[in-house]
């Protein structure tokens, strides 16, 4: 895109032209939500170890293999089973995914969370913090190695009215596949940047002698003339 972005908002193209877009989650909220899971995992392994204990070694044994497995597996199974989320990161709106925004899968997945123990060095996450405050999408280490992305969930829908501006009947006869094109970047006009939408108005300027802004919403007028808005 043209214009550069001081936000942190991150953008995505797909292959349609539909721009995707989600905000991304800084140190602090991903600080908030790590700890949170830390809580619980400690809490469910306190519980399980009063438990456990009553069995001797053999209890001690299978203790040492739950911390294991809760502190590798368990942002792993809760990614992949849970739309992106641990515990902590539900709680703070967050979730993972890869860097095109598709859901999160078990390599990434494994990657990431396996490269942890990069990402605490030399002590208390120092290395992965200094690595999200580095990067422009707030990746550590174990992110940047597995191409993902915290990001925060959004649960508003995105409006699917149709824009707001006054209503004009095509310059000049339209075909069938004229008019589906001009109805269909009507209908997306939430879906698409400022930059594509201008991209695809400027193909039809030779039809409607607009340009620039001036071409979008004379388009979009077009458009809501052909879904019968007059």
């Amino acid at each position: 895109m043209s214009r550069h972005q001081l936000d942190t908002i991150h953008l995505v193209e797909t292959p349609e032209g539909i721009d995707l877009q989600a905000e991304l989650a800084g140190p602090v909220s991903r600080g908030l939500a790590y700890s949170i899971d830390i809580i619980i995992r400690g809490i469910v392994l306190g519980v399980l170890s009063i438990i456990l204990l009553t069995g001797g070694k053999a209890g001690y044994g299978i203790i040492l293999i739950l911390t294991f497995l809760m502190e590798w597996f368990y942002p792993v199974l809760f990614e992949v089973y849970y739309n992106g989320q641990t515990i902590g990161k539900k709680y703070m709106g967050l979730y993972v995914v890869n860097d095109d925004l598709t859901p999160i899968c078990w390599g990434s997945s494994l990657t990431r969370n396996l490269l942890r123990f990069i990402d605490f060095f030399p002590f208390a996450y120092l290395s992965g913090l200094l690595s999200m405050i580095l990067s422009k999408r707030f990746q550590r280490l174990g992110d940047i190695s597995a191409g993902s992305l915290v990001v925060y969930k959004q649960n508003k829908k995105q409006d699917a009215s149709l824009p707001v501006c006054e209503s004009y009947p095509p310059p000049v006869p339209l075909t069938v596949d004229d008019q589906i094109a001009i109805i269909g970047f009507t209908e997306r006009h939430n879906d698409l940047s400022q930059d594509r939408q201008q991209e695809l108005a400027n193909i039809l300027s030779g039809i409607t002698n607009k340009k620039h802004s001036n071409n979008i919403e004379y388009l979009r007028g077009v458009g809501n003339w052909l879904l019968g808005v007059k």
